[in-house]
């Protein structure tokens, strides 16, 4: 009872981040060492060998979940340091408000599935500021950019952290998420499409048009070079797994290898205050380490109530008060858009084992889909929509 009020304590810090001026990093960190002390001998009375192995067992697990993440977002950050993104963004033209809109929408619904949310609404989120100068208007695109990132990213593996998580330990696997929820994805993403269009019909959008600033250290052959090596690179990860029966993150440390590689002899021949911005080395301190460790903390914490039966008894009382499966990802999904989605479905893969509901069942697919989409409701529950949130200058009321 002691670690659920203790996790109750942390998660409810966690999301009054803005209210108590605390990252969400230190409150998870905190949450997830405290909830192992109170595991430990002392406090629990518990085998002392018994709790470590079961902490050295939880970190392996946490550690290719964190090393893919990682590894993903250096390659992203790589891309979006040599402008590689600007290349894509510098394509649209549109003045037509509806025209504009479906652009917009299916961009961020592609890019979404190949990088991760939260990068794809950087991109379109700067983008938007740039082609549109109605505040007003301006939300109700930011609006759509967040469905459009949640929507692509819940049926690709690599899309969202939440289905990195589910395909990682082994929940789903990439061509089953690909096949059962990119429907699903689809029809969310143009519901709204539709509905948003016959609204702006009558509406006219000042657009105005896009200028790349020219990198003069950066070549237009290496912006694309490095764009299409770095989605190549993502793209080969569920490949890598399928062929080697390796963990994904191993895929992802080796493309990250030959993307470091790649971009080291392309700048061998540079002066090194021009090379010195564009390597990796440099590129991993700008790499948002904070959110790593709030991962780490979360999945330490919700390994801690695997371990204490907190979430089998959760997941008995769930399968005895809901009882369908479908209803049970609804909830999880509704739920979703007020607290983080990755704590959430951190404890469901700690609620079922293998035995229970096997790889590709409907439950981790359907789960996938509800985690992934359920955040969209509201603007605070994704990081998609805080990313927007401040990227547009959004508040919450």
């Amino acid at each position: 009872m002691l670690l659920i009020i203790f996790f109750a304590i942390g998660y409810l810090c966690i999301a009054m981040e803005h209210v108590i001026r605390v990252d969400k990093a230190a409150s998870a960190l905190l949450t997830g060492t405290v909830l192992w002390v109170l595991l430990s001998p002392p406090f629990s009375g518990l085998d002392p060998e018994g709790v470590n192995e079961s902490l050295l067992h939880q970190l392996g697990e946490i550690s290719s979940i964190l090393f893919f993440l990682l590894a993903a977002m250096t390659i992203v950050e790589l891309i979006d340091t040599h402008h590689g993104f600007d290349i894509i963004t510098q394509k649209i033209t549109a003045t037509n408000p509806i025209k504009l809109l479906w652009i917009i929408a299916i961009i961020t619904f592609l890019l979404s599935s190949i990088l991760d949310n939260l990068t794809t609404v950087i991109v379109i989120g700067t983008l938007l500021r740039k082609l549109i100068n109605d505040k007003h208007l301006l939300f109700y695109f930011g609006g759509m950019a967040i469905i459009a990132a949640n929507t692509g990213g819940a049926f690709s593996p690599i899309g969202d952290v939440t289905t990195i998580m589910l395909w990682v330990s082994g929940k789903i696997s990439a061509t089953a998420v690909l096949k059962m929820i990119v429907l699903p994805s689809i029809v969310c993403l143009v519901i709204p499409l539709i509905m948003l269009s016959f609204r702006f019909r009558k509406m006219n959008i000042k657009v105005q048009a896009t200028k790349i600033v020219e990198d003069a250290g950066i070549s237009r052959f290496e912006q694309l070079l490095v764009l299409i090596a770095g989605v190549l690179a993502l793209i080969a990860v569920p490949i890598f797994k399928t062929w080697t029966h390796l963990p994904p993150f191993l895929g992802i440390l080796f493309t990250l290898g030959l993307m470091w590689a790649l971009t080291e002899i392309l700048h061998s021949k540079k002066e090194e205050s021009a090379k010195s911005p564009l390597k990796v080395a440099s590129i991993l301190r700008k790499v948002d380490s904070s959110s790593i460790l709030f991962f780490l903390g979360i999945l330490l914490a919700v390994g801690a109530l695997q371990y204490s039966g907190s979430l089998t008894a959760m997941a008995n009382w769930m399968d005895r008060e809901i009882g369908d499966i479908y209803a049970i990802n609804t909830f999880i999904g509704a739920i979703s858009a007020i607290v983080d989605n990755v704590p959430l479905v951190a404890a469901s893969i700690g609620m079922y084992g293998a035995d229970v509901f096997p790889m590709d069942h409907d439950f981790w697919l359907f789960l996938s889909y509800t985690a992934g989409t359920g955040g969209s409701m509201l603007i605070i529950g994704s990081a998609a929509g805080v990313a927007i949130m401040g990227i547009l200058k959004i508040d919450f009321f």
